[in-house]
Order: structure tokens, then C-alpha cells, then sequence
């Protein structure tokens, strides 16, 4: 008998895919599943369609917010009404194909590890693709490949895509509760984080879900620092996400192996200064290769380029980004 698997979907003001959303889970070739959904005081109607399902598949539980939580905590609540060995996440705008949760269980089990995540395909709001592959496309399947249960996997930037993952619910009880600390450390950078120091993972490269964008993703592909024209935007963004990346590290600090917790005050103390740094820095460049050392020498070099050396850098963000904005890449 198929070992029971629960499936979490946090919904809001999400009446425009939810069917095809909630169809597609239903519809899988594993068959024992539980859905499980949390909405989080939806005013379209949402909870009208999610009353429907509750009413005609037994496999469907809905509970209903009374007041908003917010994405993560949404998702938290969700996870502590698992019961089933295993676990899923799901979003309400994509679409599954059908063998997703039966190819997702069996890489589970047979490299006998407690998380599984995968890659995407990228499509717009018709399911017409953009791009074959989520994590080629944001730079991810490089570090995945050579950092797979490495405690760098999710360290220094999320390579996990909460959609994809299927997990034991063992895990559980290391992810719980999600830090709210920083938007820039939300579910599922967390998930795959405990799931590199406490759990084996392994990766499904088949994409099973086609991965929706429609302009209103909570998280979607779009690479922020692309929209911005000054260079002073860019180095400042760099330096907010990882004090809130590293911001959280330390609130959490009893939750990360002990090798880690220095680097992780270090870390915050580096990009602190960095702040006060407009020009040239000279400090903690041997912080920065202990963070960056698992990362392409390419991208090593821009990134020491724009946190050390910002005076020397800007002209020539200026000139890419006026060759990039001539190819309509801008």
C-alpha cells in the first residue's frame, strides 16, 4: 500500500488558477494523498472554490484563516497538521504533471534520504514556456550538482524552490518554527537549509511542475537587481539581503552547526561595515572568501568588485548596463 502523503497549500486571493491548481494535485497517478489547505483570509473567491473541493473529495481539509498571518506563517501552520509520513509543498497558481508526487516518493525512497526538490519549467500565465529550466536559468544547477549535501548547499542563497520539495515529516520538527525575521530568508531557503544540516537530500532534475508567472507570484524569476539603473542601487540591495540573511542567522544561531556560527557573526559584521564603506574597503576580505569561496571565480570577482572596491566598479556598471539596455536586455 502507497505510504500516505501529505500535500500543503497556502492559498490567497488566488481564485484565478486555483482549479487548474487543485486539478492537477487531485489528478496525480498517487493515488493516497491528503490535501491539506490554509487560506489566509482570501476576500475573492477562493474560499468558495476551496469549500467546493472540501465538499466533493474526501481527500480535501481546508481551514480558514480568521485573521492574516502572512506567506510563512501560513505555511508553518500547515506544517504542523501534517501527520502522514511524508510531505509536500504546493503553490496556487501552477500546474503539476500527473506523475509528480509518484516520481518525487520513489527518488525518496529509493536514495533512502529525508528531501527531495527538483527543477521547474517556467511559463507564463497560459502555461506557454519561458524558460525549460527555473534552475539553470537563475544559476542554481551548478551549485546544486557540487554542493549537495554539503551544509553550503543553502547557506549562502536559497537553491531550494519550495514547490518542488518532498520531504519525511521527521524534518519537520528542524524546521519548525520559520523565522519572519528578514523577507529575505522565507520558507523555503529555511526548509532547504535544515534539510542540509539535519537531513540527506537529493535531486529530482525532471521538472514536474510547470512554474507559472503571472505577474502577481508572491516569488517568481524576476532577478531584482536587473530593474535597478544606479549602481549605488545595486551594491545597497546586495548588502540589505545578506544582513538579512545573516541577521537571521544569528536569532537563530542555536539552530546551526557549531562550524558555522562564527561565520555566521563575521558574516553580519562584514557587511555591516560594508554600509559605511562608499568607496573602497579594506577590511574582512578574508571573510568574504570564506562566504564566496564556493562560487564560480567570475562571480567572486563581481561580487568583491561591487562590496570592496565600489569606486572602481561603477563605470563599468554603467557601461554593461548601457550595452545590456542596446540589446534589450534592460
Amino acid at each position: 500500500m502507497e505510504d500516505q502523503v501529505a500535500i500543503l497549500l497556502p492559498t490567497y486571493q488566488g481564485e484565478k488558477y486555483l482549479r487548474e491548481q487543485i486539478d492537477s494535485i487531485l489528478g496525480q497517478t498517487y493515488s493516497n494523498i491528503r490535501l491539506i489547505i490554509s487560506d489566509d483570509c482570501s476576500k475573492d473567491r477562493t474560499r468558495a472554490i476551496l469549500r467546493e473541493y472540501q465538499e466533493k473529495d474526501a481527500r480535501v481539509e481546508v481551514y480558514f484563516q480568521e485573521e492574516n498571518k502572512g506567506v510563512v506563517k501560513n505555511i508553518e501552520f500547515l506544517l504542523k497538521k501534517v501527520e502522514a509520513p511524508f510531505f509536500m509543498l504546493a503553490d496556487q497558481d501552477d500546474d503539476w504533471l500527473l506523475e509528480k508526487v509518484e516520481k518525487s516518493v520513489q527518488l525518496l525512497k529509493e536514495k533512502d534520504v529525508d528531501i527531495v526538490f527538483g527543477d521547474l519549467e517556467v511559463v507564463d500565465e497560459n502555461l506557454k514556456e519561458i524558460y525549460p529550466s527555473f534552475n539553470d536559468y537563475m544559476g542554481l544547477s551548478r551549485r546544486i550538482e557540487k554542493y549537495l549535501n554539503t551544509n553550503r548547499l543553502n547557506y549562502l542563497y536559497n537553491c531550494f524552490t519550495g514547490c518542488t520539495i518532498c520531504a519525511k515529516s521527521s524534518l519537520i520538527e528542524k524546521i519548525v518554527p520559520l523565522p519572519t525575521i528578514s523577507k529575505y530568508v522565507i520558507h523555503d531557503h529555511w526548509i532547504g537549509l535544515m534539510a542540509s544540516f539535519y537531513g540527506k537530500q537529493a535531486y529530482l532534475s525532471e521538472k514536474y511542475i510547470r512554474y507559472r508567472q503571472h505577474g502577481d507570484n508572491q516569488v517568481g524569476t524576476e532577478k531584482i537587481s536587473h530593474g535597478f539603473s544606479k549602481f549605488e542601487q545595486v551594491r545597497d540591495w546586495f548588502i540589505s539581503v545578506k544582513l538579512g540573511v545573516f541577521g537571521t542567522y544569528l536569532e537563530e544561531q542555536e539552530r546551526f552547526p557549531k562550524e558555522l556560527q562564527e561565520l555566521n557573526e563575521k558574516a553580519y559584521r562584514y557587511f555591516q561595515q560594508l554600509e559605511t564603506k562608499k568607496y573602497f574597503n579594506f577590511k574582512g576580505w578574508g571573510v568574504f572568501h570564506e562566504l564566496y569561496k564556493t562560487e564560480t571565480f567570475l562571480y567572486r570577482i563581481e561580487n568583491f568588485m561591487i562590496l570592496n572596491m565600489p569606486f572602481l566598479t561603477k563605470g563599468a556598471f554603467y557601461m554593461r548596463h548601457f550595452i545590456l539596455k542596446l540589446r534589450g536586455k534592460r
